[in-house]
């Protein structure tokens, strides 16, 4: 990997990059040679090292770029979207993520507590918006994902839901307890 190779990356608008992504970029035929080289930059302040195989030009990196870069596909969901929301006022420091495992990791003092869930919710993409390099689940989508995945949840919001949003969705989880607890939180609020 040249000079002009990890400049080239660090002008990408990702602020994340695994191993793989700098391998791809840099046409590196020898892997062993790419972390070397990787060291170089770290030793240099040219990269920022997260946890091992994942990188960023510095320390001001997105989060949540790099909580569904760990696992893929994944994508933001729970608590996380369901406060800044407004729908729930606990607050969590960590960021909760949809994912095809669980899992709890923490990276540079960040928590990341993976759910998982049945690979065709994963995969659909209703109700998931993509920014900034990463998925988020809508209000709607999260409050749906909660719901499939626990039982008797205490939601402090509701009235922010857009319920016809919540019913386009719904159909994807196939499951007849979450659409019950759904038309139940529906009514009582």
């Amino acid at each position: 990997m040249e000079k002009a190779d990890i400049l080239n990356i660090l002008r990408a608008d990702k602020t994340v990059f695994s191993f793989k992504d700098i391998l791809l970029a840099s046409e590196e035929g020898n892997p062993a040679l790419l972390r070397r080289r990787i060291n170089y930059y770290i030793k240099k302040g040219e990269l920022y090292p997260i946890r091992r195989g994942f990188y960023a030009k510095d320390k001001n990196y997105n989060k949540n770029e790099l909580a569904t870069k760990i696992y893929t596909p994944s994508y933001i969901s729970f608590e996380t979207v369901l406060g800044k929301a407004g729908i729930t006022f606990q607050y969590y420091s960590q960021i909760f993520i949809v994912s095809y495992l669980t899992r709890e990791i923490t990276a540079d003092r960040q928590i990341y507590s993976y759910r998982k869930i049945k690979e065709s919710v994963l995969t659909n993409s209703a109700g998931i918006e993509h920014k900034d390099n990463y998925s988020i689940a809508t209000p709607e989508r999260a409050f749906l994902d909660v719901v499939y995945l626990n039982k008797d949840y205490h939601f402090d919001n509701l009235s922010v839901l857009d319920w016809n949003r919540v019913m386009e969705i719904l159909p994807i989880y196939s499951n007849k307890r979450t659409e019950k607890e759904v038309k139940s939180y529906q009514e009582n609020i």
